[in-house]
């Protein structure tokens, strides 16, 4: 992207400060990404935003709270066993958290506020699709169409994930770790969790991971991350809720997020399109790049033809 293209700045989102990357031009109808667990703004990969630029459409992607250049909530501790949370979480039940995925959605809004952007189209990824699909369900004036990737309600009894891939995720080398023990075992990671139709070399996902640690690099936040997720409950009644031209999109290969959380977003958003593509994990490899983006701008467009209709 030319530098003319990229404006940053951050939100002031009640108590926190959100970052944000605003590309492409503002006049252009605007699309606003969220990503999910432990990733940065950074993990929506700057070649699949400039297709979408390309294609006449303005960026906006964010870091939210306690991740990348936005506000770390140092110092706030998660409490209470998790096993007791793990339970409430496969029974779509919430439990008490510093935040849930209903308060970051806020955070989103907030950008959106800041922006000044009253409608926008809403892309969101892992757990950035659940606080895409709060958004949908509890703001409905404010989303002109709704994309949710490799995502999931948190609905009791989806089958869970394969524990290789969430300990790929969650586990860190361990205290005294240096640098590149974090960016080892978060290339590892990456590698587990991406998607083996296409998977990433090692070079790839070292460089991947590099860029990731030394943008930012926070643990405690992660964690507190990662309860919010568990301790959100079933986000059913919000999916539901979404009146917006949906489309879902889920890898046939995701470990992580399996395909039957996709399925019941599409199940429970009415008039949605659910699309399950093979080889595909939990990641956006760039060989897919024309599909995925694709279907979200088929989608965008069912968006405008909605709202033409008379």
């Amino acid at each position: 992207m030319s530098e003319s293209q990229l404006r940053t700045g951050t939100a002031h989102v009640g108590d926190l400060d959100i970052y944000y990357e605003d590309i492409g031009d503002i006049a252009d109808p605007p699309v606003l990404l969220i990503m999910g667990l432990s990733a940065q703004l950074t993990v929506w990969p700057t070649g699949f935003c400039d297709v979408l630029v390309d294609q006449g459409y303005r960026v906006i992607r964010f870091d939210n709270r306690d991740i990348g250049l936005s506000t770390h909530l140092d110092g706030v501790r998660v409490t209470g066993s998790i096993l007791p949370r793990l339970v409430k979480t496969e029974l779509g039940i919430g439990s008490t958290v510093p935040y849930t995925v209903v308060d970051m959605a806020a955070d989103a809004i907030g950008v959106l506020d800041h922006l000044g952007i009253e409608r926008a189209h809403v892309v969101g990824a892992s757990m950035g699709g659940m606080i895409a699909q709060v958004v949908g369900g509890k703001y409905p004036e404010r989303v002109s169409s709704l994309a949710i990737l490799f995502s999931s309600t948190l609905q009791a009894f989806l089958p869970p994930p394969d524990p290789r891939k969430l300990l790929a995720l969650l586990s860190g080398p361990g205290k005294g770790a240096t640098r590149e023990d974090y960016v080892a075992g978060s290339a590892k990671a990456l590698q587990t969790i991406g998607s083996p139709g296409y998977p990433l070399s090692d070079d790839e996902a070292w460089e991947l991971a590099a860029s990731y640690h030394d943008r930012s690099h926070d643990p405690a936040g992660i964690l507190r991350q990662t309860s919010a997720v568990m301790g959100s409950g079933s986000l059913r009644r919000y999916a539901r809720a979404v009146t917006a031209p949906a489309v879902v999109i889920h890898g046939k290969a995701d470990g992580l997020m399996r395909p039957s959380g996709g399925k019941a977003i599409a199940h429970a958003i009415a008039g949605s399109k659910l699309v399950l593509i093979d080889g595909m994990g939990h990641d956006l490899p760039e060989p897919l790049w024309p599909q995925i983006t694709g279907e979200l701008m088929a989608n965008f467009a069912r968006a405008t033809t909605s709202a033409d209709a008379p």
